[in-house]
């Protein structure tokens, strides 16, 4: 059975990656697609709880090194439980936040570095990158107030708080979106950037272009 395809969502938090991701989900199984829709941090029980010690904001002093290696952790548990199964079964896995995340947050927004990032990955994750990432970035200011409302709103909705990134001072997200687009001018063979203010239906009209070509390519 041929190999699926591994589609990844990049961006910082509320630059709508959520939305599209499930748009994007429905318009492939519109279409007869066999999807598997994941995320990370979690995506496996492990995983979850992991995601939770990371973005909870009671979570306070944990260190950069811990943190990514905490990232790493959840990241290999779900490439051996959900990724690689998906895949080998031919399944188009779609992931909401891969590497990228962590090269951006903790090798950008942490000061560790890129080097450090995708070394780790090379010895946790082996050859498993995405085939194509759609990395979103809108205004700047935008997102970021957009991610900080839809917090309070989930806290007030279910008591959780997992708001421990947006708390960070802006000067911490301008080096994550700056990571983002250096990484993009690095791999514009994988990652393909949509930029600006735009509305949900515009973004998603360039998400299913994009992913329609690399379909063709594909073969699919």
């Amino acid at each position: 059975m041929p190999r699926g395809l591994f589609i990844t969502f990049e961006g910082l938090d509320g630059s709508g990656k959520t939305t599209q991701i499930r748009k994007l989900d429905a318009w492939l199984k519109a279409r007869g697609h066999e999807t598997f829709l994941t995320r990370q941090p979690g995506g496996t029980e492990i995983g979850d709880r992991v995601r939770a010690i990371l973005l909870d904001s009671r979570s306070i002093g944990l260190a950069p090194m811990a943190e990514m290696a905490l990232m790493f952790a959840d990241r290999a548990q779900c490439i051996a439980e959900v990724i690689r199964p998906a895949l080998e079964a031919g399944k188009i896995v779609l992931c909401d936040r891969f590497t990228d995340s962590s090269e951006a947050y903790q090798g950008g927004g942490r000061e560790l570095g890129s080097e450090m990032i995708l070394n780790l990955h090379r010895l946790v994750c082996g050859d498993v990158w995405p085939d194509l990432t759609i990395l979103l970035l809108p205004g700047f200011e935008p997102s970021l107030n957009r991610a900080r409302r839809r917090n309070k709103r989930e806290e007030k909705q279910t008591g959780k708080n997992e708001g421990r990134f947006e708390a960070e001072q802006d000067g911490f997200f301008r080096r994550v979106w700056e990571k983002y687009r250096e990484i993009a001018a690095r791999e514009p063979g994988r990652v393909a950037l949509i930029e600006g203010d735009l509305g949900i239906d515009e973004v998603y009209e360039q998400v299913v272009e994009i992913v329609s070509e690399r379909l063709v390519v594909a073969g699919g």
